[in-house]
């Protein structure tokens, strides 16, 4: 994840933080050292600060773990000032299973209040819940309010929070899903308008929240799209049929000449009919790096990923994008029938888009 580092792996998740978290930490402790003018002071404030990016995490892995149910993977979750990010291979087709999904995250934060709630009757802190300043309020009532809120906030009927994916799958109930999802964005920018005004009457975190919104409900109403474009499309309609092909047993300056001499950067590489794996560009640098142009094919190449001549677009896309990119090795009857990368498919879509351009 670019301008992220890595926090660890949980679950079998990996977890990264956004460098601009270091930003929202900074700015959290000025606040801090405003209001009580001590380290302690400072340092209680960040440990809050944790805790609520805490159960920001938890209410991604709610999302998460929900989907693994269905058969769905988790390429990595991401923690960013204005919140966190489960980035999904994909979403349920199902509409019913997409609700369950999206509300998991909000019935996590349910959950963190309830028990907070029970802690802070334990602990006789039930006063402090009538506080409105969130800096002078105790540790156990803000964590409460700030559950209570992300809940709140997330169901909201606008993409890409968890409320506009509700939506969407009740509409799909009743309507194919490029209409629902083009109808959800359509409410999510209409409430992102509304946040935008909010905010221009003092409020610029409103404003950030606005662009988020109205960002996200345009991309989901993109992605649907494209996902729509290309199901039920055989891999056929888009993969490279014309294509140079490596041995194993070929030295690496065989890869340089062909490189030169055309425009494909990765190769398939054979033993016979049998495709035994990928030489990419950046293996091909590193191999010169580590083994000269003499080197073997078969030292520097990696595994290839491979798909039947029947698969569909929409498949091989979310299959690339879930391995950022590459080389899919199309087969029929077991010999290599093509190739298929993301170029392939962004091209498809330029040429589909232009043909139903002239059509309108």
């Amino acid at each position: 994840m670019k301008w992220s580092a890595k926090l660890g792996r949980f679950a079998g998740i990996d977890v990264y933080v956004h460098v601009t978290f270091l930003a929202l930490l900074a700015y959290f402790a000025v606040v801090y050292w405003s209001r009580t003018g001590t380290v302690a002071g400072v340092l209680a404030g960040l440990t809050l600060i944790a805790a609520l990016f805490l159960c920001v995490l938890l209410h991604e892995y709610g999302h998460a773990l929900t989907a693994r149910r269905y058969g769905i993977a988790t390429k990595y979750i991401t923690l960013l000032p204005i919140g966190g990010l489960a980035m999904l291979a994909s979403m349920p087709r199902d509409p019913r299973q997409e609700i369950l999904v999206a509300l998991a995250g909000p019935a996590v934060n349910l959950a963190i209040a309830a028990v907070v709630y029970g802690l802070i009757g334990l602990t006789g802190q039930a006063g402090a819940l009538l506080g409105i300043e969130p800096t002078r309020m105790g540790f156990l009532p803000t964590l409460l309010a700030a559950n209570l809120m992300l809940a709140v906030f997330n169901l909201l009927p606008a993409f890409p929070m968890d409320g506009g994916r509700v939506l969407r799958a009740l509409l799909s109930l009743r309507m194919d899903r490029v209409r629902a999802t083009r109808v959800a964005a359509t409410v999510g920018q209409a409430l992102a308008v509304g946040l935008g005004l909010l905010g221009l009457a003092g409020n610029p975190f409103l404003i950030l929240i606005a662009v988020f919104v109205w960002i996200g409900a345009g991309a989901e109403a993109t992605a649907v799209a494209v996902d729509e474009r290309l199901a039920h499309r055989p891999a056929s309609c888009a993969m490279i049929t014309r294509f140079e092909a490596l041995g194993p047993r070929d030295p690496l300056a065989r890869a340089i000449d062909l490189t030169l001499a055309g425009a494909q950067k990765d190769f398939p590489v054979l033993d016979g009919p049998r495709v035994v794996g990928v030489l990419t560009q950046i293996a091909v640098l590193r191999g010169l790096r580590d083994l000269g142009p003499d080197g073997l094919v078969a030292d520097a190449m990696g595994p290839a990923r491979t798909a039947n001549i029947t698969a569909t677009l929409d498949d091989l896309l979310r299959d690339i994008e879930a391995t950022d990119g590459g080389l899919v090795c199309i087969l029929q009857g077991g010999r290599l029938a093509g190739l298929v990368d993301l170029d392939n498919i962004k091209e498809y879509l330029r040429i589909q888009a232009a043909l139903d351009e002239r059509g309108a």
